[in-house]
Formats: C-alpha cells, sequence, structure tokens
C-alpha cells in the first residue's frame, strides 16, 4: 500500500505523483488530521476551510 500525501493546494489526500484535482505535484508527507466530505455544498466545516469538492482532506498541513 502506498503511503499517503496531502496536496499543498487544495489539501485533498491521495496516492500516486499527481493531485487528482488540481494537478499539481507539490505534496506534504506529513499532515495533521483528516475528514471526509460528502456534500461539500451542506457541510459547515467544509466551507469553513474553503473546499468545494468531495473526498478525504488534510485539516492541517505540517
Amino acid at each position: 500500500m502506498a503511503k499517503e500525501k496531502a496536496c499543498k493546494n487544495c489539501r485533498i489526500i491521495y496516492e500516486g505523483t499527481k493531485c487528482p484535482v488540481c494537478g499539481s505535484s507539490e505534496k506534504m508527507d506529513s499532515f495533521k488530521g483528516k475528514i471526509n466530505v460528502l456534500i461539500p455544498e451542506q457541510s459547515e466545516i467544509a466551507k469553513n476551510l474553503g473546499i468545494k469538492e468531495k473526498g478525504r482532506f488534510a485539516i492541517k498541513l505540517r
């Protein structure tokens, strides 16, 4: 199993070489906290974090 990474730009958690959302190759191997966003339009946490897509996101990048 590959190690999970978080994108520096959009904070999505992914496995692979490029971010599937924004296409960036800038990544962080160390992050703190995860959030699963199912319906970003109705989620107050997603609105506070600026998340507009569904998926798994890192709360804080280190």
